[in-house]
């Protein structure tokens, strides 16, 4: 791959951590809101943890119950990237500096009647699912039309 400097770059693959204190939590309401699903382990292995373990990750670097359940989540047609929710002691304290927005309205051609009614219903998913409202932002008179909620652990995202 070359970039616009004219530099090459190795092919790579993106993956988004995002640190958490309930993985378990974070991987069914993100696995829910993105239509992703769970990363299985690796072949050969019956959880992550036992894979670690067979990759040489030593044991006290584990927290207790890591890799025991899905830790990450994967576009299943292999588009999107590896989503990984990495447990952390300390709790989110402060707005996140990065968010997700959902689009599902279908963009400014789409007229914005409907795009608020597409925007609604997964709003309504997502809340049914574990996310709370922050915010409307209707604004007729611009074509705008978004809700800003908040995941199970408050990180701030759009749906669009």
């Amino acid at each position: 791959m070359e970039t616009t400097t004219g530099a090459t770059v190795p092919d790579m693959t993106v993956q988004l951590t995002i640190d958490c204190s309930d993985p378990r939590r974070m991987v069914a309401f993100w696995a829910e809101a993105l239509g992703y699903v769970p990363e299985p382990p690796p072949a050969g292995h019956a959880t992550w943890r036992a894979y670690w373990a067979a990759t040489g990750v030593p044991e006290e670097e584990l927290p207790p119950g890591a890799g025991d359940i899905p830790e990450s989540i994967v576009d299943p047609s292999g588009r999107g990237p590896r989503v990984w929710f990495q447990q952390v002691p300390e709790p989110k304290v402060a707005k996140n500096r990065w968010h997700f927005d959902l689009r599902v309205g279908g963009g400014r051609d789409v007229p914005l009647d409907v795009r608020a009614r597409r925007v609604g219903s997964t709003v309504e998913r997502l809340v049914a699912a574990g996310a709370s409202v922050l915010r409307v932002n209707d604004e007729p008179d611009t074509g705008f039309y978004a809700v800003a909620l908040r995941d199970p652990e408050g990180n701030e995202f759009d749906v669009v």
